[in-house]
């Protein structure tokens, strides 16, 4: 379970801690005015134009099904040839974003859940607290 830096953005959803790979995060922007798309899958927000790419916009909180607790006020932009080059630009919706760490693979455990949840590559501990490493490429915009 290593990624090429062992790098991570840590982001809240709700009460919790979760972490991406930054090897696939290109920016972080602030929420702005959202384009509902019909018939899209519920947890599709809808999309935004950032810097003329149309970006696809995640709510990774319907993907998980944690409650409505917090605010998204951040987007976290993925690299769309890194985080599946079919869905083009996609970004995720998330309460707060909080910092860029290093992860020691000694402390990362594959969890019971993330046998059987492909988005869930581990949890990481860290100061008497756990932090959900997740796999953007394993949500689909479709």
């Amino acid at each position: 379970m290593t990624d090429a830096t062992n790098q991570v953005l840590e982001f809240e959803l709700g009460e919790e801690t979760y972490c991406v790979s930054i090897d696939y995060v290109t920016e972080i922007v602030d929420v702005g005015e959202l384009t509902s798309v019909p018939n899209s899958p519920p947890h599709v927000e809808g999309v935004m134009d950032l810097r003329g790419r149309t970006t696809s916009i995640i709510d990774p909180k319907v993907v998980f099904d944690i409650g409505d607790e917090g605010e998204a006020a951040r987007i976290i932009v993925f690299d769309p040839e890194i985080a599946g080059d079919d869905q083009g630009a996609v970004g995720w919706l998330v309460d707060e974003v909080y910092q860029v760490s290093q992860v020691d693979p000694g402390n990362v455990d594959r969890s019971p859940t993330s046998e059987d949840v492909r988005s869930i590559k581990g949890v990481v501990k860290r100061d008497g607290e756990f932090i959900i490493w997740v796999d953007p490429t394993a949500i689909r915009t479709s």
